[in-house]
């Protein structure tokens, strides 16, 4: 039988205690300089090396070198007390919770009067210390308090509050913490390579998400999933299956679906989560990690990959293009409307009920303060962009500036009637290829991050009218919709034939050949586009024409106000 890895794996030094070091590093100052106290409190969450610590603490203290923080591993104590040794008869380790009574008190206080068998100091190592009774407690109270010059107590307690504050206040206090992801992460990763068994990407995530924090539990999951390997590895679908988190496909369908306002893409999605057996809590609870993540990466912007260090680059890039689609307003409020789902499935309320009347919120926005904010920012940016359009770069079909005035559209009434205009189809011109490949709007939504980075290399003119103007509305056997925020973009597409790009890259990202059909669709949230820093090119491709026309659109905006 092997030995759990959170056995085998237990520190024996301070210096491998991770994510400790506010700790560690105290403790190993204070053992160098001999500056030892009678008494310690460890404190913390479980699985966080307190106990390790607290044995660590004990085989520095009985070193024939110590008090060191670096004990030689090789005289009888330093073997004794090692991880996983056979312990010494010097260190008592006693579990409150099963010798909490006075009488256990009593005794204990009795034999530490007695001199050590073999060490310098006798060590008591109580854990779970606030199940001290306070008639143990008490019975303790005068030997912490003025133990024999050999006595050393250390308590170790989840839950130090509990413990009575005449014996706190006699010890040393060191609260121990949650190990931050990023260091676990790097951790498990170690242990792996140790064991030598291949772990898919994604997977090692996944574990730390599980563990809360935990290191012992982190280890313990990974044991499980290192176990069940197969010759291939530990692949991501058996983690993902194990653990019982949510593909995350699957969430990357829901929160395409809602930044296309797709209510039947939405229901399908919910709809494959409870028939593939998955518990639909927990989808709500990855759903809302996962609104987090979008909320964080708009918030920050190109400084997220710092934030959400735990998220590999290619993902960070997906949910950085969800968050501008969507809109950070839209997304407070459906994490919002999730986190309020989430305490109503605890009721008697079947859970698949409740998150399909999640979803049907956030789909329909309603009178409160939060959908009328998030309804505003999206008539901002429509009106923020729709009277501005792209022209082509000096390569495509020439046009002068006073050809392109004419052709800018005269914008009459107020502002409110572009977000409440019904689209305006404008067919564009087909590519010469049949259809051909099978499209599915889900997966294409999900790759359309993928596409748009295809067209950036194709032609910078036609990614920089999509990359964050425009979304796939319908997809049927014969052609690809595509929804563009305003007419004046839409008919720079048609005009560059940027319709033969898009779909070319449809073709090689997804293997689908669509003709694809321009769409003007006012509710399409918009952000800024290209930056002139991202590209020294990007700078030049507005013309005179497309300057003033923003210019006489935003004159008509103020006038309309």
């Amino acid at each position: 039988m092997s030995l759990a890895l959170y056995r085998k794996y237990r520190p024996s030094i301070f210096a491998d205690v991770i994510g400790q070091e506010h700790v560690t590093t105290p403790l190993s100052n204070a053992l160098e300089s001999e500056k030892i106290h009678h008494a310690y409190l460890f404190s913390g969450p479980r699985g966080c090396g307190k106990t390790s610590s607290a044995r660590i603490m004990a085989r520095s203290l009985n070193c024939e070198k110590g008090p060191t923080p670096n004990p030689c591993g090789i005289c009888q104590s330093c073997k004794d007390l090692v991880a996983n040794g056979p312990g010494s008869l010097d260190v008592i380790e006693l579990d409150a919770a099963t010798h909490g009574l006075v009488d256990d008190a009593r005794d204990l206080r009795d034999k530490a009067f007695f001199a050590p068998v073999q060490s310098r100091y006798k060590i008591y190592i109580i854990d779970e210390a606030h199940q001290l009774g306070p008639g143990a407690a008490n019975a303790l109270l005068k030997v912490v308090e003025e133990p024999p010059a050999h006595v050393l107590f250390i308590f170790a307690t989840t839950e130090p509050e509990k413990l009575i504050s005449t014996i706190r206040s006699r010890t040393h206090h060191y609260p121990f913490r949650l190990v931050p992801p990023a260091i676990l992460t790097s951790h498990l990763e170690k242990v792996c390579e140790s064991e030598g068994i291949k772990v898919a990407k994604g997977v090692i995530p996944l574990v730390v998400r599980a563990s809360g924090g935990s290191v012992r539990d982190a280890l313990s999951v990974l044991g499980q999933l290192l176990a069940g390997a197969s010759k291939d590895g530990v692949t991501y679908e058996i983690a993902v299956a194990l653990l019982g988190y949510t593909d995350g496909a699957l969430l990357d369908e829901a929160i395409d679906a809602l930044a296309a306002q797709d209510s039947s893409s939405l229901f399908n999605t919910v709809d494959r989560v409870v028939e593939s057996g998955q518990d639909p809590k927990r989808f709500a609870q990855d759903l809302l990690e996962r609104l987090r993540d979008l909320i964080i990466v708009g918030a920050v912007d190109d400084n997220n990959s710092q934030v959400l260090k735990e998220l590999p680059a290619d993902q960070i890039d997906r949910i950085r293009t969800q968050a501008k689609l969507i809109g950070i307003a839209n997304l407070i409020r459906a994490a919002d409307l999730v986190a309020n789902g989430l305490t109503q499935m605890r009721g008697a309320t079947p859970p698949r009920l409740i998150l399909e009347l999640i979803c049907g919120q956030m789909m329909l926005p309603t009178g409160n303060d939060a959908a009328l904010v998030a309804r505003v920012e999206k008539l901002e940016r429509s009106l923020a962009t729709g009277i501005s359009t792209i022209s082509e770069p000096k390569m495509a079909k020439s046009v002068t500036a006073a050809e392109e005035v004419k052709q800018v559209p005269k914008v009459e009434g107020k502002p409110v009637a572009v977000a409440k205009s019904e689209p305006v189809k404008t067919e564009s011109k087909g590519s010469n290829h049949k259809p051909s490949g099978q499209a599915d709007i889900a997966s294409l939504r999900r790759m359309w991050p993928q596409v748009i980075e295809n067209v950036k290399g194709k032609r910078r003119l036609t990614w920089s009218l999509l990359a964050t103007s425009a979304q796939i509305l319908s997809v049927d056997d014969e052609s690809i919709s595509i929804g563009i925020v305003n007419a004046g973009a839409r008919d720079s597409f048609v005009r560059s034939e940027s319709d033969v790009i898009l779909s070319d890259a449809f073709a090689e990202v997804a293997g689908v050949r669509r003709k694809i059909v321009a769409t003007v669709d006012s509710s399409v949230a918009t952000t800024t586009m290209a930056r002139s820093d991202e590209d020294p090119t990007d700078a030049n491709m507005l013309s005179g024409a497309d300057l003033l026309a923003s210019k006489l659109g935003a004159k008509v905006i103020k006038e309309s106000n």
